[in-house]
């Protein structure tokens, strides 16, 4: 029996045009973008396929960038913030341009350093209504907005669970660098010991300890 003109191969992997890049399902790619000045596409790659041709296409599971979205981007959405969407799509492997990583968020809030290709998810997005999956997380500080992994934050040292904006406590991020002690108003008001800012005092700190550990409430 003759074998069908449109028989497809599912592949285990495809080495990325012009370079000796390896990528398999699973992996998450950048693919390019149709206008030279828009940045490469996200893709999660689903499968690999070639036809009798041996022309290769890819099956992939889009990333949403927060401006892509229908509420577009908002103050707490990070720089390198994804959203994983349910639009697929079947595209030429001749697109792929290399290999990414995104990250959940949790594990990208402990980078030591973020690199070009280093991406992050915390939501899933439903492309033809809008909707996000979780539709309700954390909030901080008094501004109560969700955490932004590129904002600096600082945490009290009494309630331990708060993480603020320097801000929006009426610091500058380098006054809060070198804090030895931060409280925040209800715990400072509680203390009673002289006025705030003579407990929130200062000495040489790194970024990464000021940043908020734990929840405060859902939104």
């Amino acid at each position: 029996m003759a074998k069908s003109k449109n028989a497809k191969k599912v592949l285990d992997s495809y080495t990325v045009k012009g370079t000796h890049k390896i990528v398999k399902a699973g992996d998450c790619v950048l693919m390019r973008a149709q206008d030279s000045d828009k940045p490469p596409y996200v893709a999660k790659i689903e499968k690999i396929e070639s036809d009798s041709r041996s022309n290769v296409k890819v099956r992939v599971r889009w990333y949403y960038r927060p401006e892509e979205s229908m509420g577009g981007r908002r103050q707490f959405h990070g720089a390198k913030e994804l959203f994983l969407s349910d639009h697929y799509d079947i595209q030429s492997a001749d697109t792929i341009e290399g290999k990414c990583t995104v990250h959940t968020f949790k594990n990208y809030t402990k980078l030591d350093s973020v690199g070009t290709d280093d991406y992050f998810c915390r939501f899933e997005y439903k492309a033809s209504t809008g909707g996000f999956t979780p539709d309700r997380v954390a909030v901080y500080c008094k501004c109560e907005m969700p955490y932004n992994p590129d904002d600096l934050m600082v945490q009290c040292e009494a309630c331990k669970d708060c993480g603020f904006h320097p801000t929006c406590m009426n610091f500058t991020a380098e006054q809060v660098k070198k804090m030895e002690q931060f409280y925040c108003p209800d715990c400072s008001s509680q203390l009673g010991q002289g006025d705030k800012k003579s407990r929130n005092t200062h000495k040489s700190s790194p970024q990464h300890e000021l940043k908020p550990e734990s929840k405060r409430r859902k939104r």
